[in-house]
């Protein structure tokens, strides 16, 4: 793991494959829809990862939930011989 951030941990092919992230900083926008009176929200720096509620804090919590799953690993299948490597954010 890298001390000054976060890491993200791959398994090689065939074997379980995860990922580990700490210290990661991301900005989520929260905004309130006068119209549909419901409140919306989002991380800027991840496309598609995005929530709504009924109130600020259940889209703050929903959005939570969606950037968990927006990490989760997606069954990839990897070429023959391909290599799968462990990459540090900083």
């Amino acid at each position: 793991m890298n001390t000054n951030g976060s890491s993200l941990i791959c398994g090689l092919p065939g074997k379980p494959r995860g990922v580990i992230l700490s210290s990661m900083k991301l900005r989520l926008v929260v905004e309130h829809d006068p119209h549909t009176k419901r409140w919306a929200a989002f991380f800027p720096e991840l496309p598609g990862c995005a929530s709504a509620g009924d109130t600020e804090e259940e889209a703050v919590r929903n959005a939570k939930e969606a950037l968990d799953l927006w990490f989760e690993p997606a069954p990839v299948t990897f070429p023959a011989g391909a290599k799968v490597l462990e990459v540090a954010l900083r």
